[in-house]
């Protein structure tokens, strides 16, 4: 039985667009929640003696502290981490330490200060890191297939970055160092998905040369639908074991791969293959060329 895919293409045109414009809206009016590592601030890690609810630390340092502050398991029950944004290198630390000291018996493992100068290049650095990791990508593809597979699969990789980055200001969860490696890790996922149907594409293509382009791409698509499934699923479960069991530290890294691997999965097909068709892929974009024969008259 075969699938037809792209029968609810327009369909799944609107709905890209309107996720893409929903998450430049709230991009720009909303913006993210951005962590300690892009705004700076203070970071104490402490090993409590004994195993405690999060609760009781939060009404200690609720009465010394705004309601901005963040407090979360770091590994066991017993790993704690507080982050607290803005303050001073030397004053808020210790005064933190200090109250916490009087309710509850821990060894201090770790006490920095970020300055919001380092926090911004942070950002910046890993903006400028998005963006050359999508550039490369797109010169790869030309190069190893056509450029009209490199045009979708830039707006693939640029339609799935968005989306999460929307996903993340829409619900306002935490932006870190560790979602944007989560990204960094969706614009890879996502690229091995495209070169992959990308390349049962052209294989297609070269075998029937005079059929239509949907029918190829719905071919090609039926025939890594197998492939496809079980990396997305053996993916995802790891994901949802991490977010289930990976405590508070990892739990938006996970968000942001099971929403990564999700929208990487559909622009994939959707995406691509979408503009594959309106940009009228055709066998001549695809077929090898052959140098032409050279008789130099010698035996």
């Amino acid at each position: 039985m075969q699938i037809n895919f792209m029968r609810p293409r327009k369909i799944a045109s609107a709905l890209s667009i309107t996720l893409v414009v929903l998450s430049i809206f709230s991009l720009s009016f909303k913006g993210l929640n951005a962590g300690l590592d892009f705004t700076g601030g203070t970071l104490i890690e402490i090993k409590l003696s004994q195993s405690t609810n999060l609760e009781e630390i939060r009404e200690v340092l609720g009465s010394k502290l705004d309601d901005d502050f963040q407090v979360s398991y770091f590994g066991s029950e017993q790993d704690v981490l507080i982050k607290i944004p803005g303050g001073s290198e030397n004053n808020l630390s210790d005064e933190i330490v200090s109250s916490l000291k009087n309710s509850f018996q821990f060894d201090l493992r770790r006490k920095d200060f970020i300055g919001p100068q380092i926090g911004e290049e942070l950002r910046d650095q890993g903006g400028l890191g998005i963006l050359a990791a999508m550039l490369v990508m797109m010169v790869y593809i030309m190069f190893r297939f056509q450029f009209k597979f490199a045009i979708g699969a830039l707006l693939a990789l640029i339609h799935d970055v968005l989306i999460v980055l929307g996903f993340f200001s829409i619900f306002y969860i935490g932006f870190n160092l560790t979602v944007l490696a989560a990204i960094l890790a969706v614009i890879g996922y996502s690229l091995n998905d495209t070169i992959v149907v990308s390349d049962r594409i052209r294989e297609n293509y070269r075998k029937k040369r005079k059929s239509d382009n949907v029918d190829v791409i719905n071919r090609s698509l039926n025939q890594m639908l197998g492939r496809t499934l079980i990396t997305s699923l053996t993916t995802l479960l790891v994901l949802f074991a991490l977010l289930i069991l990976g405590g508070d530290f990892i739990k938006n890294f996970a968000i942001a791969l099971i929403c990564g691997v999700i929208i990487g999965t559909y622009s994939s097909i959707y995406v691509l293959c979408n503009n594959l068709i309106l940009l009228d892929l055709n066998f001549e974009d695809l077929a090898i060329k052959k140098s032409e024969s050279f008789d130099d008259g010698m035996p």
